[in-house]
C-alpha cells in the first residue's frame, strides 16, 4: 500500500510556519534573514537541494527588490504555486508590517513623554551613522568596480542632479542603466 498524498493544506500551514519564522525572526533585514530561509527551506523541509538555493539567490540577488521577500515567493509558488506564494509573502511581511504599526502607534500616544522623547532623539543619530556607513560601503564597492575615478563622477554628478536639480532618483538610475546598454563605437573608422 502507498501513502496517501500529503493534503494540499498541510503544505500551506509548512510555508506559513517557515516563512513566519524568517519574517519575524530575520533582525536586520535581507542579509540576515538568508540564512533562515536556508535553514527552513532547505535543511528543514528539504523543498530545495543547496545547489538549488544558491543558485534562487543568485537570481534573487540580480533582481530589484528585498531578498527575503523574493525568496519567499518563489520558493512558496515552488511548493504550493501561486497560493503557496501568497501565503509565504504574506507571512513573511505581515507580522513585520502589524508589529510596526504597532509600536508606531504606541510610540505616537507617548510621543510627549519626556523619556520616549529622548529615546527618540537618540535614535535619529545611531541612524545617521548606520546610513552613513552603508553609504561609504556603497562608495568603496563602486570605486573598486568602476574606477575611483568614474564613481567619483558618477557620485557627484548624481549628488548635483539629485539635490540642485531636483531629479528624481529612478531617472537618473534609468538613465545609467540605458548608457550602460547602448553601444559605443570605440574609434572612428
Amino acid at each position: 500500500m502507498s501513502p496517501s498524498p500529503r493534503p494540499v493544506w498541510k503544505s500551506y500551514v509548512d510555508i506559513s510556519v517557515a516563512f513566519f519564522r524568517v519574517g519575524i525572526l530575520g533582525f536586520g533585514g535581507g542579509p540576515s534573514a538568508i540564512p533562515l530561509v536556508y535553514q527552513e527551506t532547505v535543511k528543514k523541509y528539504k523543498w530545495m537541494s543547496e545547489e538549488e538555493f544558491s543558485d534562487t539567490l543568485a537570481i534573487a540577488n540580480a533582481m530589484p527588490g528585498p531578498i527575503a521577500t523574493k525568496l519567499a515567493g518563489y520558493i512558496g509558488y515552488r511548493v504550493s504555486g501561486v497560493i503557496g506564494a501568497l501565503v509565504a509573502l504574506f507571512v513573511s511581511v505581515a507580522p513585520t508590517a502589524f508589529l510596526m504599526i504597532f509600536l508606531l502607534q504606541l510610540l505616537q500616544a507617548y510621543k510627549n513623554v519626556p523619556w520616549v522623547q529622548h529615546m527618540s532623539a537618540s535614535v535619529v543619530p545611531v541612524v545617521a551613522v548606520m546610513l552613513a556607513t552603508l553609504t561609504w560601503d556603497f562608495v568603496k564597492k563602486s570605486g573598486d568596480t568602476l574606477g575611483w575615478r568614474k564613481a567619483l563622477i558618477v557620485l557627484l554628478g548624481s549628488l548635483l542632479l539629485i539635490e540642485l536639480m531636483n531629479i528624481h532618483p529612478a531617472i537618473i538610475i534609468l538613465l545609467l542603466l540605458i548608457l550602460v546598454f547602448l553601444p559605443f563605437k570605440k574609434g572612428r573608422g
